[in-house]
C-alpha cells in the first residue's frame, strides 16, 4: 500500500456515479427557456421538459415504482419518449422501449420476461398492444398517450391517459441518482431471429459515456438540431435522447419517417443532424422534386449497417449531406465504431476513396478496445486485411449482460471480450472492415464468400437501389449466392444483366446464379430481414 491508497477515499464530495441523468438537470439549470422539443405545432422549453420528466418520475413512483423494476413504453418518436428517458430512471427503475412493429406475440414475450410494472401505450398501436396484453401473463398498470399533434382512433387500453397521469406528479420531484453507476437505465431486446429475442442491459456508467461519445464523434455543437429519423425504440435511439441534454440541443419529433415531412424539418427547423439506416438516405434522395427544400446549411448524416455506395454518397452531398458511416449492436449501446475520415483521403482516386469509406472504422473514444481475433484461439488475427476473424469488443459501453440468460452472457463475453458474431478483417492502419455476419457467410465449394462484397459490386449497378445476397442451398455446390434485388424507379435491368456485371468484378464463383427482383423485407429499423431471404432463396 502507497501514500496514495491512505486517507484518499471516495466520498460523497469526490465520487458520484455517472447517469446522463444529470445531463437534462444541468440543460434546465443553464438554458431553461432554449427550445428542447419541437413536436408538430408544440414547442417544450428544457425547463418545461425537466419538468415533465420529474412530474412522471413522481406520479410513477406513488404507484410503487421503483429500483428494479420496469417500465415498458410502445411509442413512436414523440415527447412522452424523451421524458421517459429520463422519468423513467429518476425513480431508479428500468426503461423499456418496446419495438412497435413487432407482433402481439413478441411484444407478449417481452412483457412477460421483463416482468413489466407499468406500460404506456400510444393509442395508434392499440390493436397490437391488446392482443399482446390478452397473450401476457403479467398485468401492468396500462397508461394511454393520445397524441395531441396526430390524433389516434385506436381504442383506450388502460383506466389512465398519459397527461392525466402526469398531473398526478410533482414537477420538482426530488428525484435520485441511482446507487451505483452499474445499475441498470434500460433494457432492449435484439430481433429474436432465430428464436426468443435477448434482453441486453444497459447501465447508468454507459449511457453516460456513450452519449457523450456522440457529441465528441459527431462534432456537435452547442444547440444543435436533431430530427428523428431513428426509432427512438432502437437501442434507446443510439443513447441520442441523453446526448441531446449535453449540448442542450433541439429533438425535433418525427411520428413517421415520410419525405415531405423531413424535408420540410430540415429545411424549416434548420436541422444540424440525423441518424438512420440506408434506406432513410433512400427515402430522402428519391422524395419527388415538389418535396425536396434547397438547403443553406449542411446536414450531418450518421448511418449504420452496410456502408453507402459512393454514388450514394455523392448524391447525398449534392443534396447538402454529409454521410458518417457508424458500426455497433444493441449490445454495444448502438454505434461504437466510427469510419473516421481523413482529409487526405479526399485526394485518393475514385476506387480507392470508396474502399476507404467501405470500412467500418476505429472505436468510439468511449470503447475501451477494438479487435478483430480468432474466436477459438482468442488470439489477433494479422492486420493484413485479408486475414477474416470475429470482432470483438471491450470497454465501459458493452451492456451488463442478458437478462435472465446467464448462459447467453457467458458465450458472448468469453474470454473478457464481447462476441460480435460479425466476421471481419483488421487493416494495417487499425481500421476494421466487415466482411460477414457468422450466419450470412456463403460457404461455396468449401470457397467462403462474403455477401458484403457481392452486394458492394451489384450496388454499384446504376439500376439497383437495393441488393440482399444470401446463400442458397445447392446439391453440387452445398451453397450458391442468390441475389435479391429492388430496382430504381424509371430503370429496367435483368438477372442476365446482373449477373453480367458481377463477373466483369468478382471471381466467378462468388458470383450469383440467381437474381430475384422483389422488394427487400426489413426491419423497423431498416435492416434486411436476411433470415426472410434465406427461406424465399430455397423456393427460387
Amino acid at each position: 500500500m502507497s501514500a496514495y491508497d491512505i486517507g484518499l477515499d471516495k466520498n460523497a464530495a469526490n465520487y458520484q456515479p455517472l447517469t446522463p441523468l444529470s445531463f437534462l438537470e444541468r440543460a434546465a439549470s443553464v438554458f431553461p427557456d432554449h427550445t428542447a422539443i419541437i413536436h408538430g405545432d408544440s414547442r417544450t422549453s428544457y425547463a418545461a421538459f425537466y419538468a415533465r420528466a420529474r412530474r412522471l418520475a413522481s406520479a410513477l413512483a406513488q404507484r410503487g415504482i421503483g429500483k428494479g423494476d420496469t417500465v415498458s413504453v410502445m411509442l413512436a418518436n414523440t415527447p412522452p419518449m424523451l421524458e421517459a428517458h429520463y422519468g423513467v430512471p429518476m425513480t431508479k427503475a428500468v426503461l423499456n422501449t418496446l419495438n412497435t412493429r413487432l407482433d402481439a406475440a413478441v411484444i407478449a414475450f417481452t412483457l412477460d420476461h421483463a416482468e413489466t410494472k407499468v406500460l404506456i401505450t400510444d393509442r395508434e398501436f392499440a390493436p397490437t398492444v391488446a392482443e399482446a396484453l390478452k397473450l401476457a401473463k403479467v398485468r401492468p398498470l396500462v397508461i394511454d398517450y393520445d397524441d395531441p399533434a396526430f390524433p389516434q382512433s385506436g381504442a383506450r387500453l388502460g383506466t389512465i391517459d398519459y397527461e392525466a397521469f402526469l398531473v398526478e406528479g410533482d414537477p420538482a420531484y426530488p428525484w435520485q441518482m441511482p446507487d451505483d453507476e452499474w445499475d441498470a437505465i434500460s433494457l432492449n431486446y435484439t430481433s429474436g431471429t432465430t428464436g426468443n429475442p435477448k434482453g441486453v442491459v444497459y447501465h447508468h456508467r454507459g449511457a453516460y459515456l456513450l452519449a457523450q461519445g456522440n457529441v465528441i464523434t459527431g462534432s456537435m455543437p452547442k444547440h444543435a438540431v436533431y430530427l428523428w429519423t431513428l426509432p427512438m425504440f432502437h437501442c434507446n435511439g443510439w443513447c441520442f435522447p441523453w446526448t441531446l441534454s449535453v449540448i442542450a440541443g433541439t429533438h425535433v419529433c418525427l411520428r413517421q419517417v415520410r419525405q415531405k415531412a423531413i424535408w420540410d424539418a430540415l429545411a424549416d427547423h434548420r436541422v444540424t443532424h440525423l441518424c438512420g439506416a440506408p434506406i432513410v438516405m433512400a427515402t430522402i434522395l428519391n422524395a419527388a422534386d415538389e418535396d425536396k427544400r434547397r438547403l443553406d446549411h449542411t446536414v450531418e448524416f450518421f448511418t449504420a449497417a452496410a456502408p453507402p455506395p459512393e454514388a450514394v454518397l455523392a448524391a447525398m452531398a449534392e443534396n447538402g449531406f454529409n454521410v458518417t458511416h457508424l458500426y455497433g449492436l444493441t449490445e454495444t449501446y448502438g454505434p461504437a465504431v466510427v469510419n473516421e475520415w481523413k482529409r487526405e483521403w479526399d485526394a485518393l482516386d475514385g476506387p480507392t476513396r470508396a474502399a476507404r469509406k467501405a470500412r467500418q472504422g476505429v472505436r468510439y473514444l468511449p470503447l475501451e478496445a477494438l479487435s478483430v481475433r480468432d474466436p477459438d484461439t482468442m488470439r489477433e488475427v494479422p492486420a493484413d486485411g485479408e486475414t477474416i476473424g470475429e470482432v470483438m469488443f471491450r470497454g465501459n459501453v458493452v451492456m451488463k449482460g442478458y437478462l435472465k440468460n446467464r448462459k447467453a452472457t457467458e458465450e458472448a463475453f468469453a474470454g473478457g471480450w464481447f462476441h460480435s458474431g460479425d466476421l471481419g478483417v483488421m487493416h494495417p492502419d487499425g481500421y476494421i472492415q466487415l466482411k460477414d455476419r457468422s450466419k450470412d457467410i456463403i460457404i461455396s465449394g468449401g470457397e467462403n464468400i462474403s455477401s458484403i462484397e457481392v452486394e458492394d459490386a451489384i450496388y454499384k449497378h446504376p439500376a439497383v437501389q437495393a441488393v440482399a445476397v444470401v446463400a442458397k442451398p445447392d446439391e453440387k455446390w452445398g451453397e450458391t449466392p442468390c441475389a435479391f434485388v429492388e430496382v430504381r424507379p424509371g430503370h429496367e435491368v435483368t438477372a442476365e444483366d446482373i449477373i453480367a456485371w458481377c463477373r466483369a468484378r468478382l471471381a466467378h464463383f462468388k458470383c450469383p446464379r440467381h437474381v430475384v427482383f422483389a422488394e427487400l423485407p426489413k426491419t423497423s429499423t431498416g435492416k434486411v430481414q436476411k433470415f426472410v431471404l434465406r427461406e424465399m432463396a430455397k423456393g427460387v
